[in-house]
């Protein structure tokens, strides 16, 4: 079976491009219960979006991943439901109380993507959430790739990992620039009130070359890494190992460099299934994307190829 290509849109022009290009499912969602997203889609977007993305043979994935809080749980079944409503094909969740308010919305028929971030590290675990519904499992982005084969070896669930974009290092719920600016004294205007806009950064002072973006939404509080994870040259170690979905980081990037990127992922992927035996990289996929990478954003691989040490 061909790994799944996955993205994240932040409207409908988004994701027509996105799935244009290549991406066999789109995430979206509203920062009700969505954090991390590259614009709000609300549910009055929903059933125009899967439609969209159906026409065209893909998917919709709802996002509903943000830390819950007790007044945030009486429309939670409402936000489910309405995703269940407009065709969407799973909803991708960190916090238990989204299983638990499915149950209470009668969508036992919704599939459910397990994605608690940094915490899922086991195959134990995963298999455990299969058992209450979840039906794929989102792995932490600081598993190295020996890890995530055997997580994949293990697994009664999908699984899914990051192949491409920025990744988050550090959460927070409280919105730390925003808070700080106001008890300054300084007015933080609509327009003003989203750091994609504002470009904030986070510099070491022993490393001054290098900047994590600090990302606010009403999730709270996100630093991202200071590089661009990039799988694209050793993908087929991914794809060998039967990886069920890769997904490309749309955040903090423009449509064009998403578009590009998605382009030479699906060029790959398409290589890799047509022919495993006699799949070649071609460097032409990777010139592509170097072509359009931020200054000062290096490509790597993340943690696929190192030791934890902690």
């Amino acid at each position: 079976m061909k790994a799944e290509l996955v993205t994240a849109a932040g409207s409908l022009m988004e994701l027509a491009d996105y799935v244009e290009a290549g991406a066999d499912a789109v995430q979206v969602g509203d920062d009700r219960y969505g954090m991390r997203l590259p614009g709000n889609m609300g549910p009055e977007d929903w059933k125009e979006a899967a439609a969209l993305a159906h026409s065209r043979g893909a998917k919709l994935y709802v996002v509903a991943n943000r830390i819950l809080e007790n007044d945030m749980l009486p429309g939670l079944p409402t936000y489910l439901r309405k995703a269940a409503e407009a065709g969407a094909d799973a909803v991708v969740f960190g916090d238990p109380a989204v299983l638990a308010a499915a149950r209470e919305a009668d969508l036992s028929g919704l599939a459910f993507h397990w994605n608690p971030e940094m915490t899922a590290t086991n195959y134990v675990t995963a298999n455990y959430w299969g058992s209450k519904g979840a039906t794929r499992a989102i792995l932490a982005r600081e598993l190295n790739l020996e890890q995530v084969l055997e997580f994949k070896r293990h697994s009664r669930v999908e699984v899914q990992v990051q192949v491409h974009g920025a990744t988050n290092i550090f959460h927070s719920k409280r919105r730390m620039v925003t808070n700080y600016l106001e008890h300054q004294g300084k007015q933080v205007s609509p327009e003003e009130d989203c750091s994609q806009e504002r470009k904030l950064y986070l510099v070491e002072e022993e490393r001054q070359d290098e900047r994590y973006p600090v990302y606010e939404d009403a999730g709270g509080t996100h630093i991202m890494s200071g590089d661009d994870l990039c799988m694209l040259e050793n993908l087929h170690e991914l794809l060998e190992g039967g990886l069920d979905s890769l997904k490309v980081e749309s955040l903090l990037k423009s449509r064009e460099y998403n578009i590009t990127v998605l382009r030479s992922y699906r060029k790959a992927i398409d290589a890799y299934a047509a022919d495993p035996d006699r799949y070649e990289f071609r460097q032409e996929w990777l010139d592509a994307i170097e072509a359009v990478q931020p200054e000062g954003r290096p490509l790597s691989f993340g943690f696929y190829y190192k030791e934890q040490v902690y």
